[in-house]
């Protein structure tokens, strides 16, 4: 999918500054593949499978995109990435969970995922579900420890933001209204509500992370708060144009789903070409959150506009 305006230079940074990105988001993808796996070490006990499992839904794949947020937000501040390698650890589990979760049968039922079986397909339902709520738990486990910072209220400032921008009122809470709206025809804000919450709330907390790792002024933390909403809504936007028209080894995950389940999406009430435009709306918002950073922030200005130049 491309969104790239030839007249338009700022777009431009998409391809201008790609590599530059994509090394620098290889390198960060490292990090947080060694914390990871130091984090959730390999065991002959009793819960071998479950670790098992744990490691198979979080090593070896995916975009790190909300772990690359939550690093390069903290380097605004001079926080150490031996820290926020941690916060960025917790929330590719969180988020890993919830991939879990979503493609069980009970939920949108999908058998492959990141171009593998889904956990319930290599392991089974049970294990899945396991895997799924012992990540959860890891994710705050590791915010509250020490070695993430040593202020406790950064730890408990952490795990607030974190708790809410993942249960009732963030992601969790997203997913069941999809459920609900599935074969309904819900109007546009409604579908911008329920992403929000859904896909929204978590990178919105990847990019705050950062600034309350840095201890930020709240005018900073609001920002990166606002440009990890728009980013959010951006790619939202992005993965419903791709699933109306990439295909299923391009996304990694079985395509045209939100057709089969009768979803309403952004391509659905706006057409393609609608989403698009309002992809790249949302991604000038976000581009603009970031002034007060100065050339500080050209890689997360990089990584608004590849959300919506990605191919999966």
């Amino acid at each position: 999918m491309s969104m790239t305006n030839p007249t338009h230079p700022s777009i431009n940074r998409a391809s201008d500054n790609g590599a530059l990105l994509k090394q620098d988001m290889g390198a960060r993808a490292r990090v947080i593949e060694h914390t990871i796996d130091t984090l959730l070490p390999l065991t002959t006990g009793g819960d071998a499978r479950l670790i098992e499992a744990m490691r198979y839904a979080t090593l070896g794949g995916g975009k790190r995109l909300r772990g690359y947020l939550a690093i390069v937000t903290a380097s605004l501040f001079g926080v150490p990435e031996s820290q926020s390698a941690r916060v960025a650890a917790s929330v590719e589990m969180l988020h890993a969970y919830s991939l879990v979760h979503d493609d069980l049968p009970a939920m949108d039922d999908d058998d492959m995922r990141r171009g593998q079986p889904s956990a319930h397909r290599k392991f089974d339902e049970a294990t899945a579900i396991l895997a799924g709520d012992a990540l959860q738990t890891k994710a705050f486990e590791i915010l509250a420890a020490s070695q993430t910072h040593t202020d406790a209220n950064v730890r408990i400032d952490l795990i607030s933001a974190f708790a809410e921008a993942s249960g009732a009122a963030g992601m969790v809470g997203g997913q069941m209204i999809d459920m609900e709206g599935e074969g309904r025809a819900l109007p546009l804000e409604e579908v911008r509500h329920l992403h929000a919450l859904k896909t929204g709330c978590l990178i919105r907390y990847s990019a705050e992370s950062g600034a309350i790792l840095g201890q930020a002024s709240p005018d900073l933390r609001r920002r990166l708060r606002s440009y990890g909403a728009n980013i959010g809504a951006a790619f939202q936007i992005a993965d419903d144009v791709l699933d109306a028209t990439a295909t299923a080894e391009e996304l990694g995950k079985t395509a045209g789903k939100d057709e089969a389940s009768g979803k309403s999406t952004f391509v659905a009430l706006l057409g393609i070409e609608g989403a698009k435009a309002e992809a790249l709306r949302v991604t000038e918002e976000a581009i603009a959150d970031l002034e007060p950073f100065g050339a500080q922030a050209d890689r997360l200005r990089d990584l608004a506009y590849y959300v919506i130049e990605r191919k999966n």
